[in-house]
């Protein structure tokens, strides 16, 4: 799947997510290692801490259908679903995806259709793995 592709899934999304407090959608397209592509959205809750981001969403899917090698994650989002700068992912989120593929591929897009693509390590780059646990 090209790039474009990839991030196109994640821009559908946006209708998706569940967002009726901060009305900031996010879109969350993960694309692994064999090709196939899990997306998630935000899905937002009254007592906030129950919130889950759209990454998480598209890794729990993908975790909870056998998937655990990852090669790319695009992430959109935008205020009332417009696209602004780029929606990099929470710490929460970043540690969630290191758990699995501490070398992915994170590619954000903002309003204009430019990408930043960066590595995990670069977003996280001393993050707890399983080495700390002995």
């Amino acid at each position: 799947m090209t790039k474009q592709e990839l991030c196109q899934k994640a821009v559908d999304m946006l209708k998706m997510a569940y967002v009726p407090y901060s009305r900031f959608p996010v879109g969350a397209a993960l694309e692994c290692d064999d090709g196939t592509v899990y997306t998630g959205c935000n899905i937002e809750n009254a007592g906030y801490t129950p919130t889950n981001c759209a990454e998480r969403t598209a890794v729990f899917k993908a975790v909870s259908e056998g998937e655990r090698q990852f090669d790319a994650i695009c992430i959109v989002g935008g205020k009332d679903g417009v696209l602004t700068e780029y929606a990099a992912p929470c710490g929460v989120c970043r540690q969630v995806l290191q758990e699995f593929a501490p070398d992915l591929e994170v590619i954000l897009v903002n309003s204009r259709g430019e990408t930043l693509d960066l590595t995990l390590r670069e977003l996280l780059p001393y993050g707890f793995d399983n080495s700390y646990l002995g």
